[in-house]
Order: C-alpha cells, then structure tokens, then sequence
C-alpha cells in the first residue's frame, strides 16, 4: 500500500469554517448569509453557546466551494472584513484538501500505531502518513509494509545531550513535512523546546483516565488504589506533563479480580479507540480549543 488515502473524493469541493466569539444575536444568520451571498452550500453545521446573555458562541460549518464566486484567498480576506471583524471573532477557514499530513512517534508498543495505520490503509482517516518516527527499529517492517516512510531515532537513556539530538534529528524530519503529530505510544517525555520548535499541534494519548495517574505506570498506580474504572485520555500536548486540554476519553469497569496485567489488557484496546477518534476528530477540524478546554463537534 503506498500513497495517501482519502476517504472520498468530495472532500476536494469542502470547506470548513470554525468560530469562537462572544455570544450575541445574529451571528449565524450574518455567517450563513455572507456563505450563501458568494455561490456556496452549508452542508454542516454545529454550534454551542456557554450563555446566550453574555456567553461564548462556538460554531462549526462545511460548506460546498465548486461555486464560490470568490477564490478561497479572497473569501477568506472578505470574510475578514465582513463578518469576522464587526463580531470579535476568532476563526479559521480550512479547506479539506490538500488533507493533513501526520507524523507518528512510537516506542515499542504497537497497537495505537497499528490502528491509526489501519484505518488510514482503509481510508477512514483523511489524511496522509509523513512518517513514523521511533526510538526503537522494532516496528520497521510492519510499518513498512503499510507503505509508510519509517525513521528510527535512538534516544539515549539519562543523556540530555543525547534527548536533544534525538529532538533535533526528529525535528529536522518534522520540517514542513507535518501538521501534526500523534504520539502513538510514545515513551519518551517531549522537551518543552521540542512542542515550541515543532510548530504544529501535537496529539497524545494517555493510558490513564486523566487527570488521574499522570505520569509513568498509571496502570499499576490505579490497581494500587483499587479503581473499579480504568480509562484512556488523547490529549493535546503541552508543556505541562499530561495536562493539555483533553480530546477524547473513555473507561472500562474492572474489579477486584482484575491484576495489573489484565488492567493493562484491557486498556489497550481503550487506548486505540480513543487515540483513533481524537486524530479523526483533528483531521476533520471538529476541535475548537478553549484554553485548556476543548469543543468537539
């Protein structure tokens, strides 16, 4: 399998916009007038208020381009102009096509990689596979065979200087060949001069239901303190260890008869789960970040 696999073809007359301001009256009406005064078609459209006196409007829309009357640069400026300046807004416009490139890190463990590369090989991420990066040569072949570029990078254990050619080596990869990156299980702690210099975002997933058990072993820290649920967090990365704003999560019920090594079982397939909708969620701009909050439309 080589190349980059779209979901559907369509994808290439779609649009997205995203939106963050205050809440007032108006504001889809001003926004679904100025898509519809320039030729295109809403096809999606999402939106949540924090407070309708006084709150914070989130919205999210798809709208078919073929008939702009507008180049999508232009648009864009007049939108700027017309709609986006008189109401405060914060946005974006993304077009679907060329789709996101994604890097993906990994260590050992395999299953969060194999199932972002199997959904990608059947096309149901929209998306194209840069690379994967790990500090390990392991998994070359199996990530290989799906088509994929692979790199591996050694990182010295307790060697600083090594860590941060170990970064530079990846970053050098990383260099207008990637919007994002998605640590697949990846075991080594970015530095926070690593998240600076990548310059795009960088999606995580956590083997614990967060922000409980941050850190290492999570799994042997929720079987000492007798949890009856065990989760997985994808998270956007920040400085701060496991605390950027969180993606997706979910939990599975366990019980006193379950050891570390059944916890971990059955996380596993919590970890793929979630780390599989939060990259779906990204490539399809259904985030909007708010602070350390997300919205997931």
């Amino acid at each position: 399998m080589n190349g980059t696999h779209i979901q559907d073809d369509a994808c290439g007359n779609i649009a997205r916009l995203l939106i963050t301001c205050p809440d007032r009256p108006g504001i889809v009406a001003a926004v679904s007038q100025f898509i519809f005064s320039h030729g295109a078609n809403i096809t999606h459209l999402d939106q949540h208020s924090t407070d309708p006196e006084g709150g914070k409007l989130f919205m999210r829309l798809e709208f078919q381009t073929p008939h702009l009357d507008l180049g999508l640069e232009a648009f864009v400026a007049a939108f700027r102009q017309v709609v986006g300046a008189p109401f405060e807004m914060q946005w974006a416009i993304r077009a679907a096509l060329p789709p996101k490139r994604l890097a993906l890190f990994v260590s050992r463990h395999e299953h969060c990689l194999m199932e972002i590369l199997w959904r990608w090989s059947r096309g149901e991420l929209p998306c194209e596979v840069a690379m994967v990066i790990s500090n390990h040569p392991d998994l070359k072949e199996p990530v290989e065979r799906f088509g994929a570029p692979f790199h591996c990078i050694p990182v010295p254990p307790m060697d600083d200087e090594g860590k941060a050619a170990a970064e530079n080596a990846a970053l050098e990869l990383l260099r207008d060949r990637a919007d994002a990156v998605v640590l697949a299980r990846y075991m080594q702690i970015l530095s926070p001069e690593f998240i600076t210099r990548s310059a795009v975002p960088i999606i995580n997933i956590h083997h614990s239901f967060l922000p409980a058990f941050v850190g290492a072993d999570p799994y042997r820290q929720a079987f000492e303190r007798g949890v009856k649920i065990i989760g997985a967090t994808a998270h956007y990365v920040t400085a701060e260890l496991d605390a950027g704003p969180i993606i997706a999560q979910d939990v599975a019920h366990v019980s006193h008869r379950h050891g570390v090594e059944d916890l971990k079982e059955l996380g596993r397939d919590l970890e793929r789960q979630v780390l599989a909708k939060a990259v779906r969620a990204h490539l399809e701009d259904r985030i909007i970040v708010d602070g350390n909050k997300t919205v997931v439309f």
